[in-house]
């Protein structure tokens, strides 16, 4: 057995295992063994890769297509299109202002006066024939802006009108709608204006809102791309490019934790 024992330690370490010992003729049969090494932990898979990149994209250059705006009512679309359009006059472009929100008593007459400031031509167009008609009068390499009236965009009249509007003005959508809404009414109406045809989000009253999950939320979940936002009544001045840092930081500065710790 002192044999065996030692011949084991020779052979496998002081490590080995003693499992079972059986007197035999002559002898002695030891069978031992050694503890199998511990596996080593598989590296954790790759985290999923995170696309930002499509949440934030400029919006499209207004001459190659329109630019058409819509959103639900008072959600702050002729301001925001009053907005755009001193944007580009101060970039040396002259956009064609189109009114086709004849629905609202004295829409007309505000995009009227916003022109009338800018120097701006504006069309009136109450159906698709008349949007058709006032595209086809534009200058060349003149952008568009195209206001639409405010409506419910899950009411199915209502989307197939703007619809229409888009096909005949092969125009690029952007949903207007104002910061501080429901988080479910958000995305009801996010999603329902990417089926219209939106795929860019222009939020407004950032600077009086303070609940910004319902609009941030409808925009990712509807697949929505971020631009510019309102954040200001002022025209000149009103609109601010979206970024992540400065998304973190407004966050940050509405969270009360944050103003609690300052």
């Amino acid at each position: 057995m002192a044999e065996a024992m030692a011949r084991i330690r020779a052979e496998l370490g002081e490590e080995a295992v003693i499992l079972s010992s059986t007197r035999v003729a002559g002898g002695v049969e030891i069978i031992a063994g050694l503890e199998p090494p511990e596996a080593e932990p598989l590296p954790a898979p790759p985290p999923p890769p995170v696309s930002v990149a499509p949440l934030f994209q400029p919006l499209p250059d207004a001459v190659a297509a329109p630019l058409l705006l819509l959103g639900p009512h008072g959600g702050g679309k002729t301001l925001t299109l009053a907005k755009l359009a001193t944007r580009m006059a101060m970039a040396g472009q002259a956009p064609l202002l189109v009114a086709a929100d004849a629905a609202r008593a004295g829409a007309v007459a505000q995009l009227a006066a916003f022109a009338a400031v800018l120097g701006l031509d504006l069309a009136v167009a109450e159906t698709p024939a008349e949007l058709a008609r006032a595209l086809a009068r534009r200058r060349h390499g003149q952008p568009v802006l195209v206001d639409t009236a405010g409506c419910d965009l899950l009411d199915l009249d209502s989307a197939e009108a703007l619809v229409g509007l888009r096909r005949i003005a092969e125009a690029n959508v952007a949903l207007v709608m104002p910061a501080g809404l429901d988080a479910a009414e958000a995305l009801d109406t996010a999603r329902a204006a990417r089926a219209i045809g939106a795929r860019w989000m222009l939020p407004t009253r950032l600077d009086a809102a303070r609940r910004w999950a319902g609009w941030l939320g409808a925009t990712t979940a509807a697949g929505l791309a971020l631009d510019l936002a309102g954040t200001g009544p002022g025209v000149a001045d009103g609109l601010t490019c979206l970024t992540p840092d400065w998304l973190a930081a407004r966050i940050r500065l509405a969270d009360p934790r944050t103003k609690a710790a300052a």
